[in-house]
């Protein structure tokens, strides 16, 4: 299979990924995804990492994709896998995600295509909202850090 690009579903092995975590004045971006895995579920900006592509390009270039934003002090939080498997139990979807929290330079948003809609949110917010299983995850194992950066960052 040398130089084919695998499936993104049903995929013949697990797909690298970046997901990034923008904040902007002590405020979380959640975009709502329009196309499968995860349409009409919020989660954060990210996508497959390209052949040849560092992580932090592949997250800079996500958000900048996504939501139009550029992004600074990127702060890795840390990877884990996200599997969804079919009614039958064969793996649907697969990918390795390379977390990271980052800054917005500006709020202002320019969703593409792949945003059906966007907003920010505190914390405390996410949980009340129709949220991917990887967002989930990511807010459970990682709150703490999180809080604590912009407890730091925005001393609220």
């Amino acid at each position: 299979m040398k130089g084919e690009i695998p499936s993104r579903e049903y995929p013949p092995w697990p797909l690298p990924a970046v997901g990034v975590l923008v904040i902007a004045n002590s405020m979380i971006l959640l975009i709502k995804r329009a196309f499968p895995p995860s349409a009409g579920k919020w989660g954060i900006p990210g996508g497959v990492v390209e052949l040849g592509e560092r992580i932090e390009n592949a997250a800079r270039r996500e958000v900048r994709e996504e939501v139009g934003l550029e992004i600074d002090n990127l702060k890795l939080l840390g990877a884990y896998d996200s599997i969804v498997r079919d009614n039958n139990g064969n793996v649907r979807y697969h990918y390795v995600i390379i977390e990271y929290l980052a800054e917005a330079k500006s709020t202002d948003v320019k969703p593409s295509i792949e945003v059906a809609e966007y907003r920010w949110v505190t914390i405390e917010d996410i949980d009340k909202l129709d949220i991917t299983p990887s967002l989930r995850e990511l807010i459970r194992i990682y709150k703490k850090d999180i809080v604590g950066y912009m407890e730091k960052k925005f001393k609220v």
